[in-house]
């Protein structure tokens, strides 16, 4: 692999997870970051209390990353053999653990519509 192009990653990463479930993950990623979006914009604020459930859901969210990408690369912990894996496991971890806080706050969000100011 001389040149890393956006062609070589798609190839790697369907070829890691498997077609079906790569794109099952684009696709539900994409779903998460619209209705993200949507309630930030519906809400046109932040929730401090769904905030702070968002945050507390992150080391589940970073556990659960990369036991997911271990187990579909067939690796352990054992497998880890350099400064690389270790940045890649830690980007994995980080990429979780935003991932699922995003998600926690949109189902939040969307199942529990904020107090409507009485005022107004």
């Amino acid at each position: 692999m001389k040149d890393m192009t956006f062609q070589t990653l798609l190839a790697v990463f369907e070829e890691i997870f498997g077609r079906g479930l790569f794109w099952i993950m684009v696709i539900a990623a994409v779903l998460v970051t619209v209705g993200y979006v949507y309630v930030l914009i519906r809400d046109r604020s932040v929730s401090w209390h769904k905030f702070l459930w968002a945050q507390l859901s992150m080391p589940l969210g970073a556990i659960a990353a990369v036991w997911f990408v271990m187990a579909m690369t067939h690796s352990a912990l054992s497998d880890i053999g350099g400064a690389i894996d270790v940045i890649v496991l830690l980007g994995v971890a980080a990429m979780g653990a935003v991932g699922m806080a995003i998600l926690v706050y949109t189902v939040q969000s969307l199942i529990k519509k904020p107090h409507s100011d009485p005022s107004s």
